[in-house]
């Protein structure tokens, strides 16, 4: 397919897919109760109505944005550590979100504070990586490999809390927001929280593509180019990181996708980032939105998105890494 027809496959993709989230459940839809309730609620029964605006859209508008924004940070992530290879994950962000959240279940913290508390983690996290680095010179190597140890020390401290919590009820709370899903009736709110989110961070991405670009180059030759590369490599971080402590707040630890869907649209569109990051924001809403309406509808419970993001991830993963190799090594 050439380029210029893709895009509006792309773009297609999680308009249909937020069609069909609203077609299925354990209350089907049919497509005329659904165009009904969006443009003529006055035609459908108040049932419908509410089951529409009130429980499915505004989940599929929260799988949608936090897909959209992990891939986005993934995609950017992987033009700023010029590897293939990381995700939206190797900064230790997703796991002080996730201490965070676990944190504030253990401690009785009410729900409606839960997603903020798991937030300011994030943002403590990538301070402390980002901080350390810069001690020891902040070149790429220094940010992944204290970027893992912080995501470590992170891991352990929820394990910490999991070892505290009380077996019969914060436990289980804990062990099933860990494992990510979108909540069952989210209300508006995390919609807008994800969507300023996104508009800020996702754009400031947007808008510094070009930059994006040659900090893929390596580091003389982007400085050679007139970047302040430790500056724009800064500001790409606390972009991303913004983008992954939202969606880890709202939903929870969903691997893979930061990893293989900016791959997919590198892929797909080349390697220069003015079409990498819409596309990998698309296709990141558009899978997202897909693997909640299989998690909904495989068993009669809700299946975690976590694993159901790592039965596909994993063997498209060994696929990914195994042409890495293959191709030496380099961006292919």
């Amino acid at each position: 397919m050439r380029r210029g027809r893709i895009w509006p496959v792309l773009f297609l993709f999680p308009v249909g897919a937020v069609f069909v989230y609203l077609l299925v459940g354990r209350y089907p839809l049919s497509p005329g109760e659904v165009f009904g309730a969006l443009f003529r609620p006055e035609d459908v029964a108040p049932t419908v109505l509410r089951l529409v605006w009130s429980v499915r859209l505004p989940r599929a508008l929260v799988a949608a944005l936090v897909g959209a924004n992990l891939a986005l940070a993934g995609a950017a992530f992987q033009g700023v550590f010029r590897n293939p290879l990381v995700d939206s994950r190797i900064l230790g962000v997703s796991a002080g979100a996730a201490f965070g959240a676990a944190l504030a279940i253990l401690m009785g913290v009410p729900w409606a504070y839960v997603d903020g508390i798991s937030f300011l983690f994030g943002l403590v996290a990538v301070g402390m990586v980002i901080f350390i680095a810069r001690r020891f010179g902040g070149t790429v190597i220094v940010l992944v490999i204290t970027g893992v140890l912080v995501g470590s020390l992170f891991s352990a401290l929820i394990g910490v809390t999991k070892y505290l919590a009380d077996p019969l009820d914060v436990l289980p709370a804990i062990t099933y927001w860990l494992l990510g899903s979108i909540p069952e009736i989210p209300g508006w709110a995390p919609v807008g929280k994800l969507s300023v989110v996104a508009a800020l961070a996702g754009g400031a991405l947007i808008l510094s593509r070009w930059r994006l670009n040659v900090l893929s180059l390596e580091g003389r030759e982007a400085a050679a180019l007139g970047l302040d590369v430790a500056r724009w490599r800064t500001g790409v971080i606390l972009a991303g990181t913004l983008l992954v402590a939202s969606a880890v707040s709202q939903a929870g630890m969903i691997g893979w996708i930061g990893l293989l869907i900016p791959h997919a649209a590198r892929a797909l569109l080349g390697p220069d980032h003015a079409r990498v990051l819409p596309a990998a924001a698309a296709m990141g809403a558009g899978f997202l939105l897909v693997i909640d309406i299989l998690a909904r509808s495989l068993m009669e419970s809700v299946i975690p998105l976590g694993i159901l993001t790592g039965i596909v991830g994993v063997p498209a993963f060994l696929l990914l890494f195994m042409k890495h190799l293959a191709r030496g090594g380099g961006w292919g």
